[in-house]
């Protein structure tokens, strides 16, 4: 069946997958589609994916059905996430060299490009050598990461990295990767495709803004990719946004996404696709959409998309891409009907309407990115939280707790309750976006000038996620002030947003941790869950960039900026309102600074142009070199008994409860990216290997160990295990001693005794990062299943694809209706051939036993595959060996 059509473009002929007459061979109306379900209708024809087509041709958009095995174009990867993918690559090689293969089966057939931006920390801040302070030690710190990230390069075809000093993964990606559309040669044709890939960065979403279709996968399921290994999901219903109106003057993109995060969380799009459309869509800028397609996952979306238009092309052009590649972008896309034009609105699963107009400046916190706070309410709800019971909204204070206030020595100033002690414009999420970064630098110029400085017990931190961030700013002469309000660039990369905050200054830690104060953090991030920002900060609220300088300037969140005066001047009250630059003098300082040719120089020889990087030497060879001594690098055990044949699947019976959870446990929860601490099994572990404190760098950093990582499995300060009420942080009772110890521990007595364990849970079980060492370590630590009340989407593909099994209570059980206190023992009557969404009987062993049934989160028969493989990579293992041998 021939579907293709051809396009003569600058002289050239390509081929392209016509998406109407793929509709018409099937009598259907290719305008009823959304634009999202279009890019994957054309993905499953190019690929000859039959069945799922034929499926998905027949798109009910109120009741979707059946499964997409989706082939992305392209993968990205971070250096936290990276790392460890690669090398499981590495040791896919050593295995497949040991079952008497070539390590060249092993070779990515898509590609790949790893963004080094995860591992610079803001250990120095608030001086003009902050970034080149921090650079050092960021090198310093990782030469071993680094050198194997090296060997990758030169060892796999398809694979290249961007080095450090170069900017954020997805801002890095929206202003230089992606073409939006691609240029294949397929059997000596020339082929034109839409743009799509997948991350191992929840974030990977902010491409959407593009009219990319991309989203977060966990590095298991990216490594599958990368070989040619299709994802899996279930068709998804497509929530369609319609904006209408536009923005208020002090309203910004932040704010926006903030608002849509809230909404679109109450609206449970979890597990959705989220497609933006309407009038109001056609006014905002691409860095605008951007904004609030980067905040995808914390709405809980697989991906919020914003169809091609005519902004998307002005973007292209000013971003510097070639007028050829805007004219084959815009071409392609009218052409196959993946231009939106605003005169024909697809069939969603059900419309949200939001009027623009509406959006206010807010907040959000102290612990969630959904729990937003207009402005005008941030200090009540402060004050409100620090009594409210322990949990997401709440501190659990008594009221001789709250008023606490301690002098800091030698800084002649006193922390009170609620006061800052960081402020960090960060993040992808803002300082892509010229207007919120541009009003940063305004605010910060205009609070110079009435003499309004931030006090020095607040660490202050600018890290641009790329080099034309500081371009433009430096252009027209808003550097400066930043740097004089202690806002200096830090360095090119995440920081504070994922957690390398830093150390804070030494009294101010010494203060907050004697007298165990609640201070705060308001941050232009984009996630602000418990313990993730830094370990003495308990509340921590996201922010737009200016609002970030103006709540350093009050130096607290227990004002109302929206009445109270920021500061005080020599002329009297200084308001926010004295402050706050008009979108008038944003749009001109934009229109005058930013020009395509610096978003070239920025990018030009960008795989190349850091000389450190260049220097770094490596071992060569098509196989890893393993250093016995590194605590960085280390080949994973996950191969270790590896057979070409499929071995039996484990007995699911005799499983210990190794901890119980509530709800929102997040992938920071199980699988922590911040500091190491020195009386923990992963210090500890470090220590004996003669590691001095200072040298623990984060477990970010390490994820390319496996014993550093499972150590620190479940072992974040802020996770709660039911078990064991009165302590919180990685601990749990010990079924076999009743004794009170680390997870870790009480997983390594298990395992020495023959036993597995089972996780008992609540709701959103795995929500935030892609983290795969949240599966990993779970799986490390001997877990065989987890019951939960709910699942986030990677987290549970995580699972799958080490194989554990993720069950689901039925609707209305949970562990307290059915009694489950956590001393029981587990049996699950796991089928011989499961089938998918299958119940399954369960039953806890205690003086009486307790039975139910529980739903098989299998959802699709990939996942059985996986099953019975033992995990996806064992899999794929096996089926390069038959491929290439047979």
């Amino acid at each position: 069946m021939n579907w293709t059509k051809q396009a003569t473009i600058k002289g050239e002929q390509y081929t392209y997958l016509d998406l109407l007459t793929v509709a018409s061979t099937y009598n259907k109306e290719l305008a009823r589609y959304p634009f999202s379900i279009r890019i994957l209708l054309e993905s499953l024809a190019r690929h000859k994916e039959m069945e799922a087509l034929e499926e998905l041709i027949d798109y009910d958009a109120k009741n979707p059905q059946g499964v997409i095995p989706f082939r992305p174009s392209r993968v990205i990867l971070q250096d936290f996430t990276g790392v460890p993918a690669v090398v499981d690559l590495a040791a896919m090689r050593d295995a497949v060299v040991k079952l008497g293969g070539k390590a060249e089966y092993i070779n990515p057939e898509i590609p790949v490009t790893l963004v080094v931006d995860h591992s610079v920390q803001v250990d120095c801040a608030g001086t003009k050598e902050s970034l080149s302070y921090n650079t050092e030690k960021e090198f310093e710190r990782n030469q071993e990461r680094y050198q194997f990230l090296k060997w990758a390069q030169q060892a796999f075809d398809n694979f290249d990295v961007v080095p450090p000093e170069t900017g954020i993964i997805h801002q890095v990606n929206l202003e230089f990767l992606s073409d939006v559309v691609l240029k294949q040669t397929k059997d000596g044709e020339n082929w034109l495709l839409p743009d799509s890939l997948e991350g191992t960065d929840s974030h990977t979403t902010m491409i959407n803004g593009l009219g990319v279709l991309g989203w977060g996968v966990g590095g298991i399921e990216a490594e599958a990719a990368i070989l040619g290994e299709a994802s899996f999901f279930p068709t998804p219903e497509v929530i369609g946004v319609e904006l209408t109106g536009a923005l208020a003057p002090a309203a910004t993109a932040t704010d926006l996404a903030l608002h849509l995060t809230q909404l679109l969380r109450n609206e449970k799009v979890v597990g959705k696709f989220v497609e933006f459309f309407g009038e109001g869509y056609q006014k905002l800028s691409l860095s605008d959409r951007a904004t609030i397609a980067n905040m995808a996952p914390e709405y809980g979306a697989t991906c919020g998309y914003c169809p091609i238009d005519q902004e998307t092309l002005n973007y292209l052009l000013v971003t510097g891409r070639t007028p050829e590649q805007v004219e084959l972008v815009e071409i392609y896309a009218k052409e196959n009907h993946l231009f939106y034009d605003g005169q024909e609105t697809p069939e969603y699963t059900r419309v949200i309407q939001l009027d623009l107009a509406e959006i206010k400046s807010s907040l959000a916190g102290p612990k969630r990115p959904q729990d937003r706070i207009p402005l005008d309410q941030v200090a009540e709800s402060f004050a409100t939280s620090l009594t409210n019971p322990s949990g997401p909204q709440g501190f659990g204070l008594s009221d001789e707790e709250i008023n606490k206030s301690a002098p800091v020595a030698n800084k002649g100033e006193t922390i009170h309750t609620g006061d800052l002690a960081l402020a960090a414009i960060t993040s992808c999420t803002n300082t892509s976006n010229p207007s919120v970064m541009v009003a940063a630098g305004l605010l910060a110029k205009k609070a110079l000038e009435k003499g309004l400085q931030v006090p020095s017990t607040i660490k202050t931190s600018l890290a641009p996620g790329s080099k034309i961030v500081k371009a433009y700013l430096e252009k027209g002469n808003l550097l400066e002030p930043l740097a004089k309000l202690g806002f200096d660039i830090v360095g090119y990369g995440c920081t504070t947003c994922i957690g390398n905050s830093g150390p804070l200054a030494e009294e101010v830690e010494q203060t907050i941790k004697e007298n165990d104060l609640v201070v705060s953090a308001v941050l232009s991030g984009n996630r602000n869950f418990e313990g993730r920002i830094h370990p003495l900060i308990k509340a921590n609220y996201l922010a737009s960039p200016p609002l970030v300088i103006a709540y350093a300037l009050a130096g607290t969140v227990t004002k109302d900026l929206t009445t109270e005066p920021i500061a005080e001047n020599a002329d009297g009250p200084v308001y926010l309102q004295d402050l706050w630059p008009t979108k008038e003098e944003i749009a001109a300082y934009i229109d005058e600074h930013l020009d395509p040719e610096d978003y070239q120089a920025a990018y030009k020889d960008v795989y190349q142009s850091n000389e450190r990087w260049n220097q770094i030497q490596t071992s060569e060879g098509a196989t890893y070199e393993w250093d016995e001594a590194s605590t960085y690098i280390a080949n994973p055990p996950f191969f270790d008994t590896l057979s070409r044949t499929l071995d039996a699947t484990p007995s699911l019976s005799g499983l210990k409860v190794l901890a119980k959870f509530g709800d929102s446990v997040t992938t920071d929860h199980i699988s922590p990216a911040g500091n190491i601490a020195l009386n923990t099994p992963a210090g500890q572990y470090l220590k004996n290997r003669g590691l001095a404190y200072k040298d623990f760098n984060s477990f970010g950093s390490r994820r390319g160990h496996h014993e550093v990582m499972m150590r620190g499995t479940f072992g974040n300060i802020r996770i709660q295990n039911q078990l064991t009420p009165d302590v919180t942080g990685g601990y749990t009772r010990s079924a076999l001693t009743g004794e009170e110890m680390s997870i870790y521990d009480a997983a390594m007595q298990y395992q020495e005794n023959g036993i597995s364990s089972v996780i008992l849970t609540g709701k959103d079980y795995g929500m935030g990062s892609s983290r795969d060492w949240a599966a990993k370590g779970t799986s490390l630590l001997g877990v065989k299943a987890v019951i939960a009340e709910s699942y986030e989407r990677i987290h549970r593909s995580n699972l799958v694809m080490m194989g554990i099994v993720p069950l689901e209570y039925l609707e209305g059980e949970t562990a307290e209706t059915l009694g489950l206190d956590g001393t029981e023992t587990f049996s699950i009557d796991m089928p011989a051939e499961p089938k998918i969404n299958q119940l399954v009987t369960v039953t806890a062993e205690k003086e009486t036993p307790i039975t139910f049934q529980a739903k098989l989160r299998f959802d699709s028969k990939a996942d059985i595959e996986y099953w019975e493989n033992q995990g996806i990579l064992q899999l794929v293992i096996r089926k390069k060996m038959n491929e290439e041998t047979n």
